[in-house]
């Protein structure tokens, strides 16, 4: 490389002619044809030629013979045909030199300016020939369809980018913005954009639209955030109180059209099998329910008769396995949903509604189909006998957990004072086998008819809510017994001991109780019993629960299965049913946690400068731990200057700040 010699480089995806005024070590000071002085490697350059120019012409005119050397090689680069070059070359797929391409295009006494050309026509056109300066690669067919979908999609997503910026600037400062488009997009257009912001938002950098949502937002001038929420509310997409965890998990809150269809088949035949087949008629049984006052789905229900030296307990689960048949539609998409999610403003049932609130649900006075299991206790609670069969029954009192309470407290009805002190034996007697009772009250939440937020405080542990929980605890252990016993599988539950123990029995204070569900183990599911120490019980399976929770469907479809109704599970379908229920089984907690929680802080934002009682629960670096009781939530708690706490402490605290869309909560003490 000498002076004088005419060189190429590319910068910024241009080509840039330029002629060299001094070598030195491998690097170049060159005039380029845009009249400028630069420094470069050899090593950057796309051409070289022998081609030179006397420098002592002055700088103006070497500026005008590199400008006519660039529009002669443009000229030349025209008459290159990328295309047929390919055409005849792509079958070799072996590398061509410079030389060789440039005899392919200009046949006749090619010269440095028409290699040049060459250059310049596959620089411009990259679909077909993979390239650097002194050799050609043609693409294969599959390769350059490839490139050329790559090519249109970068162009959609530049006009999307270009299209969607200007649609949110308009959108973002009218006053009644619409989401059916306008005179800038089209409403298929607006559409699209929508779900681009819309999955910015929930999924940010996880989002599949990330680069190309944040692209608009940018040209647009918009952040991330909470301006893309106020957006999508104001475009009537979202709700103010929009329950975000929904889309994040996709969590659908309607039915298929296939699954309804399929439902509206089955309300119609009913499928109420006969009694004398193979179901014990027990309608004449007086057998009773004992719910929440807003519960519709009814799954469990119970009867009881004295019988002298015993008690014949009897619990009744809705026969759902009888309706939701192994791999029907109803079942292909009840495990998806894995379980029914309760919200302080909104229910999603693992079933259809018309499923869950009405043929499967144990109404007053409706003759349904059930698994019933007859317990022979002796007066101490202990269980002599039981046994498990299909039965019709038909429900006489639908009793809430007022009504039960109340009743209890008369000694007015002699069926529920009997539960109860079989409950009340069978919780001794499991705390006894080491059973850890946590005792917390619990908060309903929920939207009154005219959308307000009402608050109820519940006891878990008042008599009627003892009753049921013992007794559906005792039918549970039971059913997984019976399983166990006759070696099928089921979705077992087991729990290894506590890490610690705070109190005895089902003592301890409100502070021992909260710290005691911290210390519990995870519980295990898996297709064989196995001890669940937090119960006290060798084995234990949920199966009282099967409209809302597939796993008690499961349960329920083995028991079947005993009794001569299906074919059961082997272990191995078991553990595949666990693994797919896992998931949204985590969904559904979370959930139902978090939207518990945004509507306190919803409650709670309008509190701010309140006070309120909090308990100590333990310190960390920066700041403490606390429990407002009142509403059953932690906090962090500053440490103040000069205030020393210790765990079990009762403090005053003045809420400070609160946003549930943040889920954000601030309190201080005082």
């Amino acid at each position: 490389m000498e002076s004088g010699n005419v060189v190429e480089y590319i910068d910024r995806q241009k080509i840039i002619c330029a002629v060299v005024l001094e070598v030195k070590n491998q690097r170049l000071r060159a005039l380029t044809e845009t009249n400028r002085e630069i420094k470069l490697s050899e090593g950057r350059l796309a051409h070289k030629t022998k081609m030179r120019l006397g420098l002592s012409m002055g700088r103006d005119k070497l500026v005008q013979t590199l400008k006519d050397t660039v529009s002669r090689r443009k000229a030349l680069a025209e008459e290159v045909d990328v295309t047929e070059l390919w055409e005849v070359l792509n079958t070799e797929q072996e590398w061509i030199d410079l030389p060789t391409m440039t005899e392919f295009s200009f046949p006749d006494d090619p010269t440095e300016d028409h290699e040049s050309a060459v250059i310049r026509a596959f620089f411009v056109d990259k679909l077909y020939f993979k390239f650097n300066p002194n050799r050609f690669f043609p693409h294969s067919e599959e390769r350059v369809e490839q490139i050329e979908a790559q090519s249109k999609e970068a162009e959609r997503k530049v006009r999307i980018i270009e299209a969607g910026a200007n649609w949110l600037k308009r959108v973002s400062t009218d006053e009644t913005p619409s989401s059916s488009g306008n005179d800038i997009v089209s409403g298929k257009q607006a559409t699209e954009f929508i779900e681009i912001i819309k999955s910015l938002y929930l999924f940010e950098k996880e989002s599949k639209h990330y680069e190309l949502g944040k692209a608009m937002l940018d040209k647009a001038g918009l952040n991330l955030g909470e301006t893309l929420f106020d957006l999508l509310v104001r475009l009537n997409i979202w709700d103010q109180n929009e329950n975000i965890d929904l889309h994040q998990y996709d969590i659908p809150a309607l039915f298929p059209d296939k699954v309804m269809a399929y439902t509206m088949e089955l309300m119609e035949r009913k499928q109420e099998p006969p009694v004398e087949n193979h179901r014990r008629d027990l309608t004449s049984v007086p057998v009773l329910t004992i719910d929440g006052q807003a519960t519709l789905d009814y799954d469990d229900a119970l009867s009881v008769e004295d019988k002298g030296d015993h008690y014949c307990v009897g619990v009744h689960i809705s026969d759902v396995a009888h309706f939701v048949r192994r791999g029907n539609p109803l079942d292909k998409e009840a495990i998806l949903r894995a379980s029914s999610i309760y919200m302080p403003d909104q229910k999603i049932s693992m079933l259809p509604p018309c499923l869950s609130e009405d043929l499967c649900s144990l109404k007053a006075d409706e003759v349904r189909p059930a698994i019933s299991i007859l317990i022979n206790l002796n007066p101490y609670a202990d269980v002599i006998d039981y046994e498990i069969f299909p039965s019709m029954i038909r429900v006489k009192d639908q009793l809430t957990y007022t009504e039960t309470n109340t009743m209890l407290g008369e000694k007015s009805d002699e069926r529920l004072l009997i539960l109860h002190d079989i409950a009340q034996k069978f919780r001794k007697r499991r705390l006894d086998q080491g059973a850890v009772q946590i005792s917390l009250p619990e908060l309903n939440i929920w939207l009154d008819e005219n959308g307000e937020l009402a608050i109820k405080r519940i006891d878990r542990e008042t008599p009627s809510r003892l009753l049921v929980s013992e007794t559906m605890i005792m039918a549970n252990w039971l059913m997984a017994e019976f399983l166990a016993r006759h070696g099928l599988p089921a979705v077992f539950r087991s729990q290894p001991g506590p890490k610690d123990r705070l109190y005895k029995d089902d003592g301890g204070t409100l502070f021992q109780n909260w710290m005691q569900r911290r210390l519990l183990s995870r519980f295990v599911l898996g297709h064989e019993p196995e001890r669940h120490s937090g119960l006290g019980l060798d084995a234990y399976a949920t199966a009282t629960s099967p409209i809302r929770k597939y796993s008690d469907l499961i349960t329920q479809r083995q028991i079947r299965a005993v009794v001569g109704l299906e074919t059961p599970y082997a272990p191995q379908e078991i553990d595949e049913v666990i693994q797919v229920i896992e998931q949204p089984m985590t969904h559904v907690s979370r959930v139902q946690y978090r939207r518990k929680r945004y509507w306190l802080l919803k409650h709670l934002e309008g509190r701010i400068g309140e006070k309120e009682e909090a308990i100590v629960l333990n310190r960390r670096k920066s700041d403490y731990v606390a429990l407002l009781p009142e509403y059953m939530m932690e906090c962090m708690l500053p440490i103040s200057g000069g205030l020393t706490l210790k765990p079990e402490d009762m403090v005053q605290v003045t809420i400070q700040h609160a946003n549930a869309r943040k889920d954000v909560l601030s309190v201080f003490v005082g």
